[in-house]
């Protein structure tokens, strides 16, 4: 057996989960996945996987989809008979200890990604982990020394970032084409939490997933302020909770979409649906954040629009594939223009040709899973990471401060040496 270094990728034994192997005058490199976790999210994480080699043949990236680890039996058994896994359990610490497993993929509830993900990085695997990395900063700020100092690869799911026309107006940004940002407007408003019969899902618990809509929803608009406008200065944030009580779920059935009945037993929602903040950035612009997970109108409209001394851009999860923009300097007319996504935009051109033509929501997370996997194949930190992610805690911190302060508060470096 070759024993596992986590500094570089090896070229290893056939027995082993990362291979190269010469097809098509190519190289192919197969990565061994251990995915922990098989609901909604580990389904779709492990669809990605999958579809890479399809869509994505030419980057010789082949996942080998090694074992995956759930709670419930019934999981299991449809991750090895329909995806393909080849081995399942129900302990995930018998995943993490399999040499084949060169990338440990967290999708379980939030509570367990600490140690799930320490444990991970200790074995020597590299690290995909659904946001919240952590379930308070604190936690996220433990964990990304673990992953820095195991010398692991990590990843994490801030899969908007991947949209094409987001990757567009990011370029657009480092060309300067928008001039110098002077306002940026970023909110996830999500009609998950809207239905009063909703079930009480561990999203709605603080034990088990840390804070509400502040970690679930609005660190995605954190990320994507922080992706495209640059760090943030300080904050002042409130917050509140406007559903108190949902139906009581079945354990292993149901997600956070479903519904019971009003004679349901019910229980106490016990963090919050709405979390609003103004900002301003390092370089000096101004903004708003918003997330909300209960409010009625938007369905998942996690979205952003900025400004810059040259122009603007806007754009809505719930349009992916249409942008607005401004840029007069290069426009025969004043004012914004519809920009339709299609193969001339980064990465679309593998899923359909031609312009106009629409993605979804899980080829975003078929691209995020690509890039993560190359990262891997080259030993390159992927980005967003562990880092990223703590960055993003440290603006949540900073709002939940603000919480209590009721004032402006500044946004701090939680790394720990």
């Amino acid at each position: 057996m070759v024993a596992y270094d986590p500094r570089r990728v090896v070229e290893v034994e056939r027995d082993r989960s990362i291979d190269e192997t010469k097809e098509c005058g190519s190289m192919t490199k197969e990565i061994g996945i251990g995915l922990i976790g098989f609901g909604w999210m580990g389904q779709a994480h492990s669809r990605s996987y999958r579809a890479i080699p399809t869509y994505f043949a030419d980057e010789g990236i082949t996942p080998r989809l090694v074992g995956v680890a759930d709670l419930m039996g019934g999981r299991v058994k449809l991750a090895m008979e329909n995806f393909g896994y080849e081995t399942g359990t129900t302990e995930w610490q018998d995943l993490i200890a399999r040499p084949d497993v060169d990338v440990i993929d967290i999708t379980a509830p939030a509570a367990m990604h600490r140690e799930m993900a320490e444990a991970a990085a200790a074995a020597g695997k590299h690290v995909f982990c659904e946001k919240p990395v952590g379930t308070d900063p604190l936690a996220t700020a433990a964990i990304e020394r673990a992953a820095r100092n195991a010398g692991v690869i990590t990843g994490c799911g801030y899969n908007y970032r991947w949209a094409p026309m987001v990757q567009y107006t990011k370029g657009l940004i480092e060309e300067g084409r928008l001039g110098e940002l002077t306002h940026y407007r970023g909110r996830f408003f999500s009609m998950y939490g809207r239905d009063r019969l909703g079930l009480l899902s561990w999203r709605f618990l603080q034990d088990q997933a840390g804070y509400g809509a502040l970690t679930d929803i609005m660190s995605h608009a954190v990320d994507m302020a922080l992706h495209l406008a640059g760090p943030i200065k300080r904050v002042v944030s409130v917050s509140d909770t406007f559903v108190t009580e949902r139906p009581l779920p079945t354990l292993g059935e149901g997600t956070h979409y479903d519904r019971g009945s009003p004679d349901d037993p019910t229980g106490t929602v016990t963090n919050e649906d709405y979390v609003g903040a103004l900002v301003e950035f390092a370089n000096g612009a101004r903004g708003t954040l918003e997330a909300d997970r209960s409010i009625f109108g938007p369905q998942s409209s996690m979205a952003y629009e900025l400004n810059g001394s040259k122009g603007a851009a806007s754009w809505d999860h719930e349009r992916l594939n249409q942008l607005k923009l401004f840029l007069p300097e290069e426009q025969p007319v004043d004012g914004f223009i519809e920009v339709l996504s299609g193969d001339a935009f980064p990465h679309q051109t593998n899923f359909v040709p031609g312009g106009g033509n629409s993605i979804g929501y899980e080829d975003m997370k078929v691209i995020e899973a690509l890039e993560f996997l190359k990262a891997v194949a080259s030993h390159t930190q992927h980005r967003p990471g562990f880092a990223d992610a703590l960055a993003v805690a440290g603006v949540l911190d900073a709002m939940t401060r603000s919480w209590k302060s009721e004032q402006w508060e500044l946004v701090v470096d939680l790394a720990i040496p």
